[in-house]
């Protein structure tokens, strides 16, 4: 009003002070010059590019990521079909022969025999396969990449950014460009979200835990005689193996985290019933099912800290 009082009387109106001046961006800029791209254009483009490569990386990515689809097909399958008075025992001789301890063997058989009550058994046991076969595939991909940045300074220089972004990127934003990529039923969509969101920790510590050797235990396999092949496998590997468990521990809890996330793509398990408190307003539904993956994140960060004791243990024994 003040400007149009100005204007009317043949006055200029009133210039924003100097602290009131907006940043020179591209939509500022698009409105001073025409020629200026605006911010959708940016974005706008980004997703044009991607769309015209999408073919080709399907036509890459398909074919390498098949196996995954079957591996979690097959073990969703088979948790489906197996009965529970067979599964649990299988599930209890696995965290006896990681731990040794009876006692949490007795803690996870009532935590699952609780779950099981409530009825969120087949729920629990799908988010557990999902759990077993990503972080197997990121023990296996993830160590493997650990050794040889551990062997080279420019490997490490270049994976590390790679490995930044990766750890930095929000949950939600890989799922983006797999959506385009694959079809929304297809096991691997999901499945390839949560191997590169928990793929990073065993990366990172197998590097570590490798470089922490101590340079005398290195000297004395040398004057030994020992290839590389026999120092890595005879030397640095057993006593970078804490560091490796500890990789291990962190990128099964990421995959957990993941595999609620994922729930939004079609990945079943506990996830669902979260995804189903929060559309229908369902509070107990919500609450419940939390409490399901909260006893399956104790579980297994129990379970593979006790099998890292067990470690370390048998190492200071030695």
């Amino acid at each position: 009003m003040a400007d149009l009082l100005a204007k009317a009387k043949g006055g200029e109106a009133n210039s924003a002070p100097w602290w009131e001046f907006s940043f020179p961006s591209l939509d500022a800029l698009n409105k001073a010059c025409a020629s200026f791209p605006q911010s959708r254009d940016v974005t706008k483009g980004v997703e044009e590019v991607f769309l015209a490569i999408k073919d080709a990386l399907r036509i890459v990515l398909d074919p390498l990521t098949q196996p995954l689809s079957w591996m979690l097909e097959f073990i969703l399958s088979v948790v489906q079909v197996a009965p529970w008075w067979l599964m649990l025992p299988v599930i209890l001789l696995i965290v006896y022969l990681a731990s040794k301890s009876l006692r949490l063997v007795g803690f996870v058989a009532i935590c699952l025999g609780f779950l099981a009550f409530i009825d969120h058994y087949d729920h629990a046991m799908q988010t557990l396969s999902i759990i077993f076969v990503c972080a197997f595939l990121c023990v296996f991909f993830g160590v493997p990449i650990g050794i040889a940045m551990s062997r080279s300074d420019n490997l490490q220089r270049i994976i590390i950014p790679i490995l930044d972004m990766l750890q930095t990127l929000p949950p939600f934003v890989y799922l983006i460009p797999l959506i385009f990529l694959f079809s929304v039923t297809e096991p691997k969509l999901y499945g390839i979200a949560i191997i590169l969101y928990a793929i990073v920790p065993v990366i990172r510590l197998t590097d570590l835990g490798i470089r922490l050797v101590d340079e005398d235990v290195i000297e004395a396999a040398d004057s030994f005689g020992m290839t590389e092949r026999q120092k890595l496998f005879g030397v640095q590997i057993p006593l970078a193996l804490p560091n490796i468990m500890a990789g291990v521990n962190q990128t099964i809890m990421m995959s957990l985290a993941m595999v609620v996330i994922a729930s939004l793509v079609s990945a079943p398990g506990l996830g669902v019933l979260v995804l189903r408190g929060i559309r229908n307003l369902e509070l107990g539904v919500g609450l419940v099912s939390g409490l399901g993956i909260v006893l399956l994140a104790i579980i297994l960060d129990r379970v593979t800290k006790a099998a890292l004791d067990r470690i370390n243990a048998s190492q200071k024994s030695q």
